[in-house]
Formats: C-alpha cells, sequence, structure tokens
C-alpha cells in the first residue's frame, strides 16, 4: 500500500497566515512573475480540476465558465511552475521519431534524418509549457503556412509550424474560446481528435503532431461554445466569485503585496510550490498502477444512463478524472469516493435537452409506423 499524498490537502488548504512568514531562504527563478497557483483564494474546483488534467492526459482538459474577475486565466498561468517534464524534440522543426515511423523519413527534415541514421536521439527532456493561444490568431498562426522570413531572407518557400504544432505535448490555453471564429475551432478540434493535423499550401505539405491538454476559460455572458468544442472539454468548472468577506479581504491583500513586489511574494510561496511539485510528479508515477472498482464503474454508468448523456466521453472523463484523483491521494484504486469528487466536473453541461427531445420523438414516430405497418399486415 503506497503512502498516502498530501497532495489533496495542500491543494484545498495552503494555510493563511503566508504573508507573516519570512523569506530568508527562500529561493525563486528571477524571470517568472506568474501569481503563484497556491496563492490563489478558495477556487478549488478550479484547482482541483487542473491538477487531474495535468496529472492525467486521458481527462481531456478543462473549461473555465464564469464572469471576469473571479481567477480564471490567473489560475491557468499559475500551472507553469507546477508543469513536469516531458519528453520534447531538440529539433526547430519539432521533429520526433514517431513522426518518422508512422509516415516515413519524408516527415523529418533532413538533419533530424541524418541524427536517427546514425543512432543518436534527437529528444530529451523539458518542463511542460503553457502554449496560449492569442484571440486575434489566424488560421495559418493556428496550423502553420508559408515561412515569409526565409522565403525573403533566402528565397526559399517553406512551411513553418504553428500553434498547434508548438502545443504539442504542452498545455494549450485558450482565452475566451467561446469567441474564436469557427475555422480555427474546426482545426483546433481535428487536431485534438487525431494527435495530428496536416498542412497543405500549393505543392508543400506537412503533418504535425499535435497531442496537447486542452484547457479554455470564457465568460458566458458573451457568448455560448459550439456543443462540438465544449464535448471535447472533460471537465467543466462553473466559476462564481468569492461569497466570504474573509476569503475576499485575502484576495486583496495577495494580490496587493505580488503587485508591490513579485519575486518577494513568489518567495513566500517558493516552498509550498516546491514540495506539490514534487507530489504531483509522485502521482503522475503512480496513476498507471491505479485501478477502478467496480462499485465505482457502475455509480458512473448509473450516473450517466440517469442524467441521459449521449456521449461516451461522459463515462471516459468521470472514471479517468476518479482514476487522478486516487493518484493524488497516494492511492492505487479509485473508488465511489472518487467518482463522486470528480462526477460534477465531469458531467455537467453533457446533457442535451435538445437531444432527450428529439429522440423522444424518434421513438413516437417508430412506435407510430410500427402500428401502421402491424395495421396493414391484418
Amino acid at each position: 500500500m503506497p503512502q498516502r499524498s498530501l497532495l489533496l490537502h495542500r491543494l484545498k488548504s495552503v494555510s493563511m497566515d503566508v504573508l507573516a512568514r519570512p523569506v530568508e531562504g527562500a529561493t525563486v527563478t528571477a524571470d517568472i512573475k506568474h501569481y503563484p497557483f497556491l496563492a490563489i483564494v478558495g477556487q478549488e474546483e478550479i484547482k482541483m480540476a487542473l491538477i487531474l488534467a495535468m496529472l492525467n492526459p486521458m481527462v481531456g482538459g478543462v473549461l473555465l465558465i464564469g464572469p471576469r474577475g473571479t481567477g480564471k486565466t490567473t489560475a491557468v498561468r499559475g500551472l507553469v511552475e507546477l508543469m513536469p517534464l516531458t519528453r520534447r524534440s531538440r529539433c526547430p522543426y519539432g521533429c520526433e521519431p514517431e513522426a518518422a515511423e508512422t509516415w516515413g523519413m519524408d516527415a523529418i527534415c533532413p538533419d533530424c534524418a541524418q541524427k536517427l541514421a546514425r543512432g543518436e536521439d534527437i529528444m530529451g527532456f523539458d518542463r511542460m509549457r503553457l502554449i496560449e493561444l492569442p484571440l486575434n490568431a489566424r488560421l495559418e498562426d493556428v496550423v502553420g503556412g508559408i515561412d515569409e522570413r526565409i522565403a525573403l531572407e533566402q528565397k526559399r518557400v517553406r512551411l513553418s509550424r504553428g500553434i498547434l504544432s508548438y502545443a504539442h505535448r504542452n498545455v494549450l490555453y485558450i482565452d475566451e474560446v467561446n469567441l474564436l471564429a469557427d475555422e480555427i475551432v474546426d482545426a483546433i478540434l481535428d487536431a485534438a481528435a487525431l494527435g495530428y493535423y496536416n498542412v497543405r499550401r500549393g505543392p508543400l505539405a506537412g503533418t504535425y503532431q499535435a497531442r496537447f491538454t486542452l484547457i479554455g476559460s470564457m465568460n458566458p455572458e458573451e457568448g455560448s461554445l459550439r456543443p462540438q468544442i465544449m464535448d471535447r472539454f472533460g471537465l467543466r468548472v462553473v466559476v462564481s466569485g468569492l461569497a466570504e468577506a474573509e476569503e475576499r479581504l485575502e484576495v486583496y491583500h495577495r494580490v496587493r503585496t505580488f503587485a508591490d513586489n513579485p519575486h518577494e511574494f513568489l518567495a513566500l510561496y517558493s516552498p509550498e510550490t516546491v514540495v506539490f511539485t514534487e507530489e504531483l510528479v509522485q502521482a503522475r508515477e503512480l496513476l498507471p498502477k491505479v485501478t477502478v472498482t467496480p462499485e465505482a464503474k457502475q455509480m458512473t454508468l448509473d450516473l450517466v444512463n440517469t442524467l441521459q448523456i449521449a456521449s461516451s466521453r461522459a463515462e471516459i472523463v468521470t472514471l479517468e478524472a476518479a482514476r487522478a484523483h486516487a493518484a493524488a491521494d497516494g492511492r492505487t484504486e479509485a473508488t465511489v469516493e472518487d467518482v463522486s469528487a470528480v462526477a460534477p466536473m465531469a458531467l455537467r453541461q453533457r446533457r442535451s435537452q435538445f437531444m432527450v427531445d428529439y429522440f423522444e420523438e424518434s421513438e413516437e414516430e417508430k412506435e407510430e409506423i410500427k402500428a401502421i405497418l402491424n395495421k396493414a399486415k391484418r
């Protein structure tokens, strides 16, 4: 039986007296000024959803839904310091051995092809990154296109990587995801479904890998999200403002302190961040060993059936999130308690009343046709 982790407990309650601590001995990287994830007051469901998605890519990402000023973007950007190491291509074009094995040596650049032929490794370890998709991004920015710099400087035509390619093995964050142009949404959906995408510009063609954790945020006041992309987000968190006056005042104190001296504020949270990151790595290593009890599986199926959810992603997301929740708690068995903890995030806003009514009308029509056929046979 593995040792129980404090990860979940630490996620829910970093002590409220952090601001009173001395900073001697604490260190922080000088060029990082994101508000620390563990300094966020309250909003446990936001933090839980993001950590589960980081632990287990099979969860399928997170969608944060709520009004402005509730900490959505701050929480996502705060993940940077918690991100684990991942295998990453050393090539500026993102070449990987997997691409050569799948699509042939033409799928990688000549330099990487020569290195692979010599038995050299073109991959290395690096921390996962947060790739943000600008709201004003063009389709060519997202998928890639003709490299204009090379075309002008070297008089050669070459395809450049897009944002989706840079998001491979990373976290892709889309703020105001409901305001994206349809063509960009379609490109993201295709890449998320396949794990790669194709680009063709005249005689040039390229295939890029794009397996990423998708995180989005939106303000429902500014418009709804297309059902196709809504279904792609594994966990959905409805974010509201903090209700307790004490918590709201604590937010003010922390934000003010961070604004006055970001580096000192980060140093205050550095010890918790280091420990939390270590426990996160341990949980990721434990995840492959986590199984789901039959009772937890049955509970999930009963929930999906009762809620009349058509998409099979409902079961997948719930059970994978339950596995991640168990791993975060240092356990190798996901139980009904784990399902109960993640089900609201995994199952909310998956039921379509339109489809429920549609299926009911179709069933009524089917019975009507059967009755007519039976009558005709007599």
